[in-house]
């Protein structure tokens, strides 16, 4: 079946231009001005953007962590990310310590099989290195995965300065890259530690546990272990401007760092934690919001290209899952949901209002992540042969972020109250409408994405 949307304006990383859009099953067949087709089903979108699908590289979905699992699993989280306009989640596939990857790989495309309605790929945690782990990076790129995450804090995950040199070495052997998540895990524990001392434990503890300086030394590690290998890295959730400086630095020497950064860290603060209990601690989650100061900073490296993704780390947990700890904030699972509310804030707060272009935010939601992972023309691009993953946004029309009309699997919305400009009113993922009118119409649909190598 041929389906010809036409009258809508067609949004790429170089350019907004009315265009129409032909598809054919699940590709698209092509692009340009006054098309036609007699055997195709004509969708008028008039004043409507025509974005490729939104990718989303950093989620966690059905994720173990602190004594729990995240609340939206496949099938919550990626219905929630198709009202947002997310085609595409890439996740993270964890290998816990003891597993090889090729069983964490087996486990988290079982976890997806079935649930998914938007299609997924992920990236491999690793956190447990040793030589026959090293041989799996094959397997592994052979399967389509060519990512990979490393952390440098928490004790479960967290690898030591040797290993991520050699897991770096191995990586810009076979041309895969790594993803790090940048903090210094002894310096965390000793400010938790000074806190409990003081008799300390509420969310206010939790920036002060986790200040920038904690996550600008990772970053500054990372970077001179990443020189010494000769190996491109990607830095994930940036949040800080200090951190961005290092990463300055590391470029300013000829080094390839990639960034990423995450709606969160652009639009809420660290006054969040100053709320009255229990509310600061549905904000606890790391690296921690900053001030605004770091907001502005992070605005401006986007406005600049500095940085080449903007991603969510959707990561949720209800509000009875965060008070388990007893009013402990060390102990709250950190994370907060996001795919389905992305791109109407990007569009309200960045595109509205001048921070970032149109381009830019096709940039840093589609082109950019499609091929910083390896999936660029196939995903991230409205040209002809593509998948026709489409998401059509309605510039004009208004709303507030509320619980009450999430998908998420939740009981509070971390940007409750915030007013919206833009909608996702359909979304095509490979021809296919899966939304309309705000509404998902059809489920389960999500398949494996296999990925090369990155080209970014």
């Amino acid at each position: 079946m041929k389906i010809l949307l036409k009258g809508g304006t067609v949004v790429s990383g170089d350019e907004a231009s009315l265009k129409d859009v032909l598809v054919e099953d699940e590709i698209i067949i092509g692009v340009g001005c006054d098309l036609s087709d007699e055997n195709a089903k004509i969708v008028d979108v008039s004043g409507k953007f025509l974005f490729p699908g939104f990718i989303d590289a950093h989620t966690h979905f059905d994720l173990e962590a602190a004594g729990t699992i995240t609340a939206d699993d496949f099938n919550t989280g990626s219905r929630a990310a198709l009202l947002g306009g997310t085609t595409t989640v890439i996740d993270f596939a964890t290998q816990y310590r003891g597993e090889s990857l090729n069983h964490a790989f087996a486990h988290w495309m079982n976890k997806a099989k079935d649930k998914a309605s938007c299609d997924y790929g992920f990236h491999m945690a690793i956190s447990d290195w040793n030589p026959g782990v090293a041989e799996e990076i094959t397997d592994m790129l052979e399967m389509g995965v060519s990512s990979f995450k490393l952390y440098m804090t928490y004790d479960d995950m967290m690898v030591s300065d040797k290993q991520i040199y050699e897991v770096l070495k191995r990586l810009k052997e076979l041309g895969g890259i790594a993803g790090v998540h940048c903090e210094n895990s002894g310096l965390i524990k000793a400010l938790v530690a000074e806190q409990k001392k003081l008799g300390n434990s509420g969310a206010a503890c939790h920036p002060i546990s986790r200040p920038a300086e904690v996550e600008a030394e990772a970053i500054s590690r990372l970077c001179r272990i990443a020189e010494l290998a000769e190996a491109p890295i990607i830095i994930v959730h940036l949040s800080s401007k200090l951190g961005y400086e290092e990463v300055l630095r590391a470029r300013a020497r000829g080094q390839k760092v990639y960034l990423e950064t995450c709606t969160q860290y652009l639009l809420l603060d660290d006054e969040r934690y100053k709320l009255p209990y229990p509310e600061g601690f549905k904000y606890i989650i790391a690296p921690p919001l900053r001030k605004k100061d770091d907001q502005s900073c992070l605005w401006e490296a986007l406005a600049e290209g500095e940085i080449q993704t903007l991603s969510t780390d959707h990561c949720s947990f209800t509000l009875k899952q965060k008070l388990a700890s007893e009013k402990d904030f060390s102990l709250v699972p950190g994370g907060m949901p996001g795919v389905q509310d992305r791109g109407v804030l990007v569009y309200s707060y960045g595109v509205k209002e001048n921070k970032i272009s149109l381009t830019q935010m096709c940039k840093l939601l589609s082109e950019n992540p499609a091929k910083l992972y390896g999936a660029f023309p196939q995903k991230g691009s409205i040209s002809e042969g593509a998948d026709a993953d489409i998401v059509v946004f309605d510039p004009e029309e208004r709303g507030v972020i509320s619980v009450k009309t999430q998908a998420y699997n939740m009981d509070y919305a971390p940007f409750e109250g915030f007013e919206t400009c833009g909608r996702v009113n359909d979304v095509y993922l490979r021809g296919n409408k899966v939304v309309e009118d705000g509404r998902v119409i059809a489920e389960h649909g999500g398949r494996f994405l296999k990925r090369g190598g990155f080209n970014l």
